[in-house]
């Protein structure tokens, strides 16, 4: 993942099938107004999966347009955004399911001496973020930077102790998210489900779980389905994204996003996955072809 702005087996479905790519590639290049039709969320063609899509991921559009399109195929969020971004979602009648929260990737709550600006900032965030309707705030852990990871526990556990009350009183799910160090993120430290899950353990909170990136937890681990199923408790929200590269989840690339949706339906998950491929190709035919593929 990932970071706000700027940072960073195709299958017809039902009405989708109709929208010529071609069609929707032009309008995406030259931001024009053309009708595109309006597919309900909740329309069997899109199944047991909430569709979310992550805002970073596709520079060329402007945010309207993403909404625009984003409806269109039934994705119910764009995410990723700050606040001052949430209004031009509700005015497309979507929602953003992770709202930015006050940590960088590098610097999070693995240090203690960054704990009183974090909290301060969620106390002031949080109730911002639920006033919006937005159910998730996300968080990182920081670099290890020479910590042992077992401090890194400890100290991520003080940290957020202290956010959970105002998380709880406002109903906002604080979600860390898991990332590789491998090749994306050198260092970060929740680099692993195990230990994002014993921090789930040891916060101790139904408003504190991970968010599970499927592609960096491929990078890391492998063995995705297994871990999911085991896991899922810990998880609340789940991203995508084909390895390697980090593109588009098509057959070229070495998950099978159509059997982990499956998965992550089969056990009656209740969030988002959020899309967040980097296009290779036209970024909404790119898109309408993930969506299809997911929708299980």
């Amino acid at each position: 993942m990932t970071q706000p702005l700027p940072r960073r087996d195709f299958l017809a479905a039902g009405a989708l099938a109709a929208v010529a790519p071609t069609a929707i590639a032009a309008s995406a290049a030259q931001n024009e107004k053309v009708p595109v039709p309006v597919v309900t969320a909740d329309a069997p063609a899109f199944g047991r999966i909430k569709h979310s899509v992550c805002r970073w991921c596709y520079p060329s559009l402007s945010l309207e347009d993403l909404c625009r399109f984003s409806k269109a195929m039934g994705i119910q969020s764009v995410e990723l955004l700050g606040e001052d971004e949430w209004k031009t979602v509700a005015d497309a009648g979507m929602i953003c399911a992770v709202a930015n929260g006050p940590t960088t990737i590098s610097k999070g709550f693995n240090r203690l001496e960054n704990h009183d600006a974090f909290v301060k900032e969620s106390e002031r965030l949080i109730p911002l973020v639920a006033k919006a309707g937005i159910p998730n705030m996300i968080v990182f852990s920081g670099n290890r930077a020479g910590m042992a990871d077992e401090q890194g526990l400890e100290n991520c556990t003080i940290g957020l102790k202290r956010v959970m009350p105002i998380a709880e009183a406002n109903n906002v799910t604080v979600i860390m998210e898991l990332l590789n160090s491998k090749v994306d993120h050198k260092d970060y430290m929740c680099d692993r489900t195990h230990w994002g899950v014993e921090l789930v353990k040891r916060v101790g909170s139904d408003r504190f779980k991970l968010l599970y990136d499927i592609y960096h937890m491929q990078i890391m681990e492998g063995d995705v389905i297994r871990t999911i199923r085991e896991n899922i408790d810990s998880i609340a929200h789940f991203h995508t994204g084909g390895n390697p590269g980090r593109h588009e989840i098509d057959p070229l690339q070495e998950l099978s996003y159509r059997g982990i949706c499956t998965a992550i339906a089969d056990l009656n998950f209740k969030g988002f996955v959020g899309q967040e491929f980097i296009p290779t190709r036209d970024p909404v035919v790119s898109l309408r072809e993930a969506i299809a593929l997911c929708s299980v």
